[in-house]
């Protein structure tokens, strides 16, 4: 649910930017105000682990069509949404400025999009109504379904109204809508069942994880579902650096082999635009902003769409072509390992520069 700059005008973009930033400086407070030393490592693994996922795109049968995790709510449930504006808007920036994932001018849409709608409104409003801050599995995968598709369904709706408004594309927003809706729907209901998992996992082995991004000065204690009240050593099965350990190699394992799985079929933005207009040619009149911005990415982008900006089946000084599918394989690996790296550094320098400093005696 990338939007590319191809569909944006300098005005809608420019609009988005200055709702992102003004979002952005918010939770920088709030998290200020809040975060302890401990969301540091695991804005970053988590960033990481986000970044990882995003690359695996999996093909929704009987549409020709692919999908993605966001990773928004699955942030919110485990960092709050404070802290999960924050990454998910690191992970963001990372893939439109060192992989052309995302457009730079469309870069306020795509965090607002993605971040949004799942952190303050999918969270708030119906995981945690429904699920009850209860531990139990069948509630969480309920709540984390619902809440990850009409999360999803919102930034789809936001996407269209943000194409069509731009006006640079002729596109209808009646049949835009009508394609991006039911395709989202089922990468919200995916999306749920795997951030379901990842909840049932940290529930079980550092359940004041949990605790920690529903109350962030509630760090002693749990209370389950009878009432009764246990420290978080007591309740704990996993130390924190073993949680925040297994993320990051679920992050360099994804980003790194996983990826090499990912379905070729276009995502559900692209199979929709490609819908809409026949031939997929969606571009329409563009300015000095959308020139100037895809140059600077260009330049700027060393790994374009997760792989060497020039794939040649030649190694300088070999003797014999290499093949051009394990080549592909190496770029991919090597963009989800850097790209991993690169977002947990840029988390993780957030919550580090944020995290609150005891008071002086």
């Amino acid at each position: 649910m990338h939007i590319a700059d191809a569909l944006i005008s300098p005005a809608v973009g420019g609009a988005m930017w200055a709702a992102s930033a003004a979002a952005i400086a918010y939770c920088s407070k709030k998290v200020r105000e809040t975060a302890d030393d401990k969301i540091v490592p695991l804005m970053g693994v988590l960033g990481a682990f986000i970044f990882a996922v995003q690359m695996i795109n999996f093909t929704i049968p009987a549409t020709g069509s692919s999908g993605h995790l966001g990773g928004g709510l699955m942030l919110a449930i485990l960092l709050g949404p404070y802290a999960a504006f924050l990454t998910i808007a690191s992970v963001l920036t990372v893939q439109a400025l060192f992989f052309a994932d995302g457009g730079l001018l469309a870069l306020g849409c795509n965090i607002f999009n993605l971040g949004f709608f799942p952190a303050f409104i999918a969270y708030p409003l119906i995981y945690r109504k429904i699920s009850s801050d209860s531990t139990s599995r069948t509630r969480i995968t309920v709540a984390a379904v619902i809440a990850a598709a009409v999360g999803l369904q919102m930034g789809a709706f936001s996407v269209v109204l943000e194409t069509v408004s731009s006006g640079i594309s002729a596109l209808s927003f009646a049949t835009f809508l009508l394609l991006m809706q039911p395709i989202h729907a089922v990468v919200g209901v995916v999306e749920g069942v795997v951030t379901a998992s990842v909840i049932a996992f940290v529930a079980h082995a550092r359940p004041e994880i949990l605790q920690r991004s529903l109350l962030p000065d509630c760090t002693q204690a749990v209370i389950n579902q009878t009432g009764e009240v246990f420290t978080a050593s007591q309740l704990s099965t996993y130390s924190l650096r073993g949680v925040v350990l297994t993320f990051l190699v679920a992050a360099l394992l994804t980003g790194g082999v996983a990826s090499w799985f990912a379905s070729q079929q276009p995502d559900g933005l692209e199979w929709s635009l490609a819908k809409v207009t026949a031939a997929g040619d969606v571009k329409g009149k563009q300015g000095t902003v959308h020139n100037v911005l895809a140059d600077f990415q260009g330049t700027l982008a060393f790994l374009p769409d997760y792989s060497f900006k020039k794939d040649t089946s030649v190694q300088a000084g070999a003797t014999e072509p290499m093949n051009a599918e394990n080549v592909s394989k190496i770029g991919t690996s090597v963009s989800g390992v850097v790209g991993g790296l690169l977002t947990l550094a840029l988390a993780a320098l957030a919550g580090f520069l944020l995290r609150r400093r005891p008071l002086a005696a």
